[in-house]
């Protein structure tokens, strides 16, 4: 059930009756919340409110809702660390999750600071005001509002959730039956005692497969290259043995950090031994599917592992509905659509009632805020990430951006933490302005995700890069930021703060 709007008003949630807050939040999904729950404990003197431009809390967990969405990333890494997650299941379905994010704002008192129907188009900060404007569309006619804040924090994600990515693919128009991305489906598609094929070997591929064979008559997952998959439990052996003899948030804190320190190994390993992981991960999956299948076509990737994200299969769930020969992979080239389904470039032809075009989504940062720094527009693809989250030349703003390699809330919370760390030493100065300056050249090492793949690839030039030493090196490393952000002095001569900018 949808979380009612807050009202619209400013006086609402807490700002005065000009629509001003000292901090506002842009995006009630998984890191809106979190960073809603941190400003409310830990900076109660500062006023604030959570923009999200749709209707709900929940960003990506209620936008989402094709079937058997899920999380692709354990729950004890990717819950809040402020509250343990005490479902059952380490890899959870994408409705517990969304009923986690809604118990969580309803117990931090967040749903009265949310003004739903609230997309930021642009944000102007003014120097001489120390001061961001938002001009904001709201609600269903896009009413023009403008409000303003001291501080202000991006937690939009870096998708973009209007339009998704979908390639050239010849001959769509010609296909009798339905085709639909992932992105936008809706409960009436059906697919019980359907041929379907869905093209794509990314996450949501890897997601869908599975949960359509269980009612289509056949699934076929039609990539053009393969992607490394690992199976892994859905329940968590050692959370299992703890539940009951050690108290909840002792027995989370260690799952947490078991799981954490796993995956800063296996990444680390990848890295360093990758042809080694790689015969891990391929042995792996020769085992699940017996000695005769081709593993060699249709699951080993062209790329060392970790180069792209790896995708998930929980307890095996792809492997065995291969088994079952209620799914079979196709590894080849779309030489066109036809009537009746797809004609591939090798001559064979498959056919479908169904296609579904899981073919990725497209990055689109900061929620696609303009923004401008005393008259003269920001481009992302020119600034240096700061910690992470912040922007060379760019007061007053961070932006939360999850790990590529490990669970995204990890890297929320502590950017969360080290801002409210922030507003407090400001706070307490008086001073109005911090912002990371670019003094000298600094050498860009790398663009912002170091990833081969083709989301990254689309938009290395809208995005920021990163230095080739700290504090615009982005460590993707947990315990280094654990470090960098929670114990290392705010100052460091990067960072400058104002009181009379």
């Amino acid at each position: 059930m949808a979380v009612e709007c807050a009202p619209a008003d400013a006086e609402s949630v807490g700002a005065d009756p000009s629509g001003h807050w000292d901090v506002l939040i842009v995006g009630a999904g998984l890191s809106g919340i979190g960073a809603g729950w941190h400003l409310a404990t830990r900076c109660p003197q500062h006023t604030f409110a959570i923009l999200e431009a749709r209707a709900d809390l929940g960003g990506t967990w209620d936008l989402f809702r094709y079937p058997g969405i899920r999380s692709d990333s354990d729950m004890y890494t990717m819950s809040y660390g402020f509250r343990p997650w005490q479902g059952e299941r380490g890899i959870a379905e994408g409705a517990a999750i969304l009923e986690y994010l809604r118990e969580t704002a309803r117990e931090a008192g967040l749903l009265e600071r949310i003004l739903f129907g609230h997309r930021v188009v642009r944000a102007e900060w003014s120097s001489q005001r120390a001061l961001w404007t938002l001009e904001v569309e709201r609600g269903a006619a896009r009413e023009i509002v403008r409000l303003t804040c001291r501080f202000l924090l991006m937690c939009s994600g870096y998708y973009d959730y209007e339009r998704p990515y979908l390639p050239e693919l010849p001959g769509m128009q010609r296909f009798r039956g339905r085709i639909v991305h992932p992105q936008f489906w809706t409960p009436d598609i059906d697919y019980a005692g359907k041929r379907v094929i869905v093209i794509g070997s990314g996450a949501t591929a890897v997601t869908l497969v599975p949960e359509l064979a269980k009612t289509a008559a056949h699934v076929t997952m039609l990539q053009r290259s393969p992607t490394y998959i690992i199976a892994r439990p859905t329940r968590d052996r050692l959370a299992r043995r703890l539940r009951g003899r050690v108290p909840a948030r002792a027995a989370h804190a260690i799952v947490r950090w078991k799981n954490v320190l796993l995956g800063m190994f296996f990444f680390q390993l990848s890295r360093r031994r990758p042809q080694y992981v790689r015969g891990l991960i391929l042995r792996g999956v020769q085992r699940a599917l017996g000695p005769d299948y081709d593993v060699a076509t249709h699951f080993t990737p062209r790329y060392a592992p970790w180069d792209q994200r790896l995708c998930l299969a929980p307890d095996g769930d792809l492997f065995a509905a291969i088994r079952q020969g209620r799914v079979s992979v196709a590894t080849d080239r779309i030489e066109t659509f036809t009537e009746h389904g797809v004609r591939l470039a090798s001559g064979a032809e498959l056919e479908a009632d169904l296609i579904v075009t899981a073919t990725g989504l497209n990055l689109r940062l900061l929620g696609g805020v303009r923004l401008v720094v005393d008259g003269r527009e920001v481009d992302l693809g020119r600034t240096l990430t700061y910690k992470g989250m912040m922007y060379s030349d760019v007061p007053n703003l961070a932006s939360v951006f999850g790990y590529t390699n490990a669970s995204w809330t990890l890297k929320a919370d502590l950017t969360c933490r080290y801002v409210c760390r922030l507003l407090a030493y400001m706070h307490k100065r008086a001073y109005r302005m911090c912002v990371p300056r670019r003094a000298g050249a600094v050498a860009a090492a790398a663009p912002l995700i170091d990833f081969s793949s083709g989301y990254v690839r689309r938009a290395l030039d809208r995005m920021p890069k990163q230095g080739a030493r700290s504090p615009w090196k982005l460590h993707q490393n947990y315990v280094l930021d654990v470090i960098a952000l929670g114990l290392r002095p705010l100052r460091d001569g990067v960072l400058r703060f104002y009181r009379n900018p």
